[in-house]
C-alpha cells in the first residue's frame, strides 16, 4: 500500500489547489456528498450513486475520504485491495471498468485499526488524494465526505473552490430532526463556502418489508413469536396479502423532515430512499441498488434520484466541443 507521508503538512495552500486543478483537469463534474450527522447513509448514497452513474455508462471516480470511518472498500467488496503508484501517481482501484476508487481504507493493513490522527494529518492526506491519484478522464468523479462540518471539510471546500473544480454537493439526511438540525448547519457550511447544493436526500424514509417477510407477535408483553401460524393463516385466507409491502416510519419525521427542510430553504428535495433489508444487505454485501427487483421501492427511488441529479448536473461534454452553461 501506499504511505501518508505528506499528511503532516498543514492546511492546504494556492499551490495545492493549482495541482489539484491540473489533477483533475479530465474530470467533468465533481460531487461531494456530505451529512451534517453520522449513521444516515452518506456513504451508502455516495457508493450508490457512483454504481448507478457507471451502470449508465459514464466514466466514474469515487474518492473517500472519510478518514476515520472508511466504508467505501467494504460497500464496493474492495476490502484487500491495495493502492498502486506509478509515475503517474496513486493509482485507483476499479470496482468496474468505468469505476475507479480511492480510500485510506486500502492502506490500512487491517480494516479494524484505528486511525488516530491529528487534523493536519487528515488534511495532508485529503490533498494528496485530490493531488495525487491519477483519475484519467472521467465523466463524474463523487467524494464522500466525514460526517460534520469539521477542518477536513474546510480543507476540501478550499482545494476544490481554490482551482474552480466543484460542481455541487448532495446532502444527505434521515426524517427525524436530530438529524435535520446537523444538516442545516452542513447547508449552512456550503453557503459559506460558496458550494452549490444540488439537492437534499432523504435517506430511510420508512420501512419497506415484503409481507412474507415480516414475524408477528402476540401476548401481553409482545414476547410469543406466531409468526409461523400467521403466515399459515394468511396463505390459506388471504394469500393475496403475501404478495404486497408492509412500510411503517421508522424515525417520525416530527418537524417535516427534508421536506420541510428544503421549502424553508429553497433547496430541492431530490427523493425519499427507504430502508429495506435488501438495502442493508446491499450496502453489506457491495451490491448494488440497481441489481434489486424492478419493482423494489428503494431501488425505484434512487433511480429517481440520479435521473433527476442528472436533469441538474448533466455531464459536460468532452474537450473540443462547445461548453454547457
Amino acid at each position: 500500500g501506499g504511505d501518508a507521508g505528506a499528511g503532516d503538512r498543514g492546511a492546504a495552500g494556492a499551490g495545492d489547489a493549482a495541482a489539484v486543478g491540473a489533477r483533475l483537469s479530465g474530470v467533468g463534474r465533481v460531487v461531494v456528498v456530505l451529512s451534517g450527522k453520522g449513521g444516515v447513509g452518506k456513504s451508502t448514497v455516495a457508493t450508490q450513486l457512483a454504481l448507478a452513474l457507471a451502470a449508465r455508462g459514464h466514466e466514474v471516480g469515487l474518492l473517500d475520504v472519510d478518514i476515520c470511518g472508511p466504508s467505501v472498500p467494504r460497500m464496493l467488496g474492495l476490502e484487500g485491495e491495495e493502492i498502486h503508484q506509478s509515475g503517474d501517481g496513486w493509482s485507483p482501484v476499479y470496482a468496474e471498468d468505468n469505476l475507479a476508487v480511492m480510500s485510506i481504507g486500502f492502506m490500512l493493513p487491517n480494516r479494524d485499526d484505528a486511525v488516530v490522527w491529528r487534523g493536519p494529518r487528515k488534511n495532508g492526506l485529503i490533498t494528496q488524494f485530490l493531488r495525487d491519484v491519477d483519475w484519467g478522464d472521467l465523466d463524474y468523479l463523487v467524494i464522500d465526505t466525514p460526517p460534520g462540518t469539521s477542518d477536513e471539510h474546510i480543507s476540501l471546500a478550499q482545494l476544490l473552490q481554490g482551482c474552480g473544480r466543484v460542481d455541487g454537493a448532495v446532502v444527505v439526511t434521515t426524517p427525524q430532526e436530530v438529524a435535520v438540525a446537523d444538516v442545516r448547519k452542513e447547508i449552512s457550511f456550503c453557503r459559506k463556502t460558496g458550494i452549490r447544493v444540488l439537492g437534499v436526500v432523504e435517506n430511510m424514509a420508512g420501512l419497506h418489508v415484503p409481507t412474507g417477510g415480516l414475524r408477528f407477535f402476540a401476548g401481553p408483553d409482545r414476547g410469543q413469536d406466531v409468526t409461523t401460524e400467521t403466515l399459515a393463516i394468511l396463505r390459506e385466507k388471504a394469500p393475496e396479502v403475501l404478495k404486497l409491502w408492509a412500510a411503517c416510519d421508522v424515525f417520525p419525521a416530527v418537524a417535516g423532515g427534508a421536506a420541510a427542510l428544503c421549502e424553508a430553504g429553497g433547496m430541492e428535495l431530490l427523493g425519499r430512499v427507504p430502508l429495506s433489508p435488501e438495502v442493508s444487505l446491499t450496502a453489506e454485501e457491495g451490491g448494488a441498488l440497481g441489481d434489486l427487483p424492478a419493482g423494489h421501492p428503494s431501488r425505484a427511488a434512487f433511480s429517481a434520484i440520479v435521473d433527476r441529479l442528472q436533469e441538474v448536473l448533466p455531464p459536460r461534454p468532452p474537450p473540443g466541443d462547445p461548453e454547457t452553461p
